[in-house]
């Protein structure tokens, strides 16, 4: 189990009872386990956002260990009451890295955690972690045009601009590459 810690987070391991629990309800509890013991973490019905229609595609990608591998949730911990958290969002990589070394990731905030710099806090980890592993060469995200606040994580992280894309539902996205 890979857990990542940040100030203000902990990236969780999405897990198979996460993804069946959205998938039966709205919003759920669960504990989870991690590395200081049982953190009981509220999920809200706004978590994870976009991701949430591929959640069944998911289920079929985890491993022996009952985890999607590469993807984590977002938990802000609540410093008032320890041993608590809420699920703020969702991130990850997109599949394995290509020939070169490349990895895409993606990433999401719940609304109500917009604003906070969590997205930046929570992508800075994941990108480190990446660049851990030795086949990784490169991690590249792609962003909206109208999203300005994710084109900010990214910049604030040292990512560059390399290039355009398309996507049916977004329309035309900006490429970003990143090396340490």
């Amino acid at each position: 189990m890979s857990v990542l810690f940040t100030p203000r987070l902990l990236l969780l391991p999405l897990t198979r009872a996460m993804i069946v629990a959205r998938l039966e309800g709205t919003d759920f509890e669960l504990t989870c386990d991690t590395p200081q013991g049982p953190l009981q973490v509220f999920f809200p019905a706004q978590w994870p956002g976009d991701p949430l229609p591929i959640f069944p595609l998911y289920l079929t990608r985890v491993d022996s260990n009952g985890e999607k591998p590469g993807s984590f949730v977002a938990v802000q911990r609540d410093p008032q009451r320890p041993g608590t958290g809420r699920a703020v969002g969702q991130l990850g990589s997109k599949g394995q890295p290509d020939a070169a070394g490349a990895l895409e990731i993606g990433y999401g905030m719940n609304p109500s955690a917009w604003g906070q710099g969590l997205a930046t806090e929570a992508v800075r980890a994941l990108v480190a972690w990446l660049h851990a592993r030795p086949d990784v060469q490169t991690v590249t995200a792609q962003t909206a045009l109208h999203n300005r606040a994710s084109e900010r994580v990214l910049e604030k992280l040292g990512f560059v601009r390399t290039g355009t894309g398309w996507d049916e539902e977004d329309g035309e996205l900006t490429q970003w590459a990143y090396q340490p």
